[in-house]
């Protein structure tokens, strides 16, 4: 999946010392929140609501960050299991569990969710192995796939994989609209308790929360949507709010200063790359892209793009992302070096290439000069045009015979696996131009990330090993120059504890962890 919508990735998440109880001594954990809600049912979400859709209802089990003890933590299913070919997998439903409106939650909501996501969700693709999926007790849910895939990490996605109370699916089939006053119909640890469209959204702790262990320790979270980075850190530093999920990038050390905090950086999923139209001369030939791939100035880029704040990529897939790998091989800039590749290509005197790059993105427009200053260095003059990201897509996908030569993108997967999503998305070869916008075309890749793809549910350091022999091939084929993972960038106060980032839910701020500091 890909935007330009700019994310905690790009953007500070921040936290202030103060909080607060209201007139009816409830404790209020005040928060200034970026993030828009294009639609509160949680079949159909897609975008930013995720934010507080992730507080309200919970999948079949939590993808854990890199680098956690354990893999999963469970969540409405409090084990599972899969057979040896990866086409059975059944999960046991915890009991004890149930909705805001006071449905049980069991193995028949559970299939019902996972039908109406497979039927109409906002990610339904996700759910594209799934042949059939069966209830046979209150307690188990048996999903029946039709080629091996990763079900686990399917049912962990941010999108398309909530839990629904069925009374909520049953009304919202009759009326689509059901659900966007605010109507919530999940499981999780808070409830909504107001909404004022592109105002305020306002959740409330469950009393009847399964888990007590990670029962919230504010009662009220009040959120004041805040588009505006500047305004958000405002009413942070002011004491408006208690955090602020969206921050000038380029202020988070000043505020970290104001606010007497330090700086705390975690892995996202989200990265930038520059696929190469490799569809026509001269980028048709690897010589010439990994001459511009040694061009590259990419901590410069780093420093500039994202204040610092990133990692150098390795490949497409982004740092704590299955199958990411340390191993996956890096260009460095080696200005002599480019410069011979371009001569042996038969280019020593230099070439005029075309570069899109989305307006709207505010790391592109800082990077995009750095990479025209360096491509003039070796003899290439780089022709920028910023479009909307939008039309640059739409001009992309029309015809790569006329198409720019490099397409600037910033991209994260739909869920937890850049395999099935990064390398295939964006490398595997189609027929019509969608996702591969390097229009690249190579029989030894593809076959790879296809044996891959279906070792990912039995066998998945299999997968891992074949994922990463495809990765080694198209760092050194250079279909794109690999640029950089953005990192999450947070103001840990003295005020409050908060929890580590998890990459796999980057729009999703958890609530419920938050505490005093002790």
């Amino acid at each position: 999946m890909f935007s330009t919508v700019a994310a905690l990735a790009l953007a500070g998440c921040t936290v202030g010392s103060g909080t607060a109880d209201d007139d009816s001594g409830s404790s209020v954990l005040s928060v200034a929140a970026s993030a828009a809600v294009t639609t509160w049912d949680p079949v159909r979400s897609f975008s930013t609501e995720a934010l507080y859709l992730g507080n309200v209802y919970e999948p079949l089990l939590w993808k854990n960050a890199d680098g956690a003890a354990e893999e999963f933590t469970p969540a409405i299913a409090e084990s599972w299991e899969v057979s040896s070919d990866g086409l059975t997998w059944t999960f046991t439903i915890r009991e004890g569990a149930t909705f805001h409106d006071g449905e049980t939650v069991d193995a028949e909501a559970v299939k019902a969710s996972i039908e109406a996501a497979q039927d109409h969700a906002g990610a339904s693709f996700i759910w594209a192995p799934l042949e059939s999926v069966e209830a046979p007790d209150d307690t188990t849910v048996v999903m029946n796939l039709s080629y091996s895939a990763p079900m686990d990490l399917i049912a962990a996605s941010t999108y398309g994989a909530w839990i629904v109370s069925p009374k909520a699916l049953e009304a919202s089939a009759d009326d689509e609209a059901y659900f966007e006053q605010g109507i919530d119909a999940g499981s999780g640890p808070y409830a909504v308790k107001s909404y004022t469209p592109g105002e305020k959204v306002v959740l409330e702790a469950y009393d009847d929360y399964w888990n007590e262990d990670a029962a919230p320790s504010y009662d009220i979270v009040d959120i004041a949507i805040t588009p505006d980075a500047v305004t958000a850190q405002q009413m942070l530093t002011s004491g408006e709010v208690d955090l602020a999920t969206n921050l000038p990038l380029e202020n988070i050390d000043t505020v970290a200063a104001d606010l007497e905090s330090s700086v705390k950086t975690s892995n996202s999923p989200f990265n930038f790359l520059a696929l190469f139209n490799t569809a026509k001369a001269p980028l048709n030939d690897p010589k010439v892209r990994q001459a511009l791939s040694y061009a590259v100035p990419y901590q410069d880029i780093i420093d500039v793009g994202g204040a610092g704040y990133g990692t150098q990529s390795r490949g497409p897939v982004p740092k704590g992302i299955f199958p990411y790998s340390e191993d996956v091989p890096q260009y460095t800039q080696d200005l002599d070096k480019a410069k011979a590749l371009l001569a042996e290509a038969g280019h020593a005197d230099g070439l005029t290439l075309t570069l899109t790059f989305a307006s709207e993105n505010p790391a592109q427009a800082r990077f995009v000069p750095l990479i025209k200053d360096a491509f003039s260095k070796i003899g290439v003059t780089l022709d920028v045009r910023a479009e909307l990201f939008n039309q640059q897509w739409e001009n992309a996908k029309a015809d790569p015979a006329t198409a720019q030569d490099i397409f600037v993108l910033y991209y994260w997967p739909t869920y937890s696996d850049a395999g099935a999503d990064n390398l295939y998305s964006l490398f595997h070869s189609s027929e019509e131009p969608f996702f591969n916008l390097s229009y690249w075309n190579d029989p030894e890749y593809d076959a790879l990330i296809d044996e891959a793809g279906t070792l990912t549910g039995s066998d998945r350091p299999a997968a891992q090993a074949k994922y990463e022999e495809a990765m080694e091939l198209l760092v050194d084929q250079a279909p794109a120059v690999f640029l950089y993972d953005a990192q999450a960038v947070s103001v840990v106060p003295k005020g409050l504890e908060v929890a580590d980032f998890n990459e796999n839910y980057p729009f999703t701020t958890f609530f419920a962890p938050i505490q005093p500091a002790s």
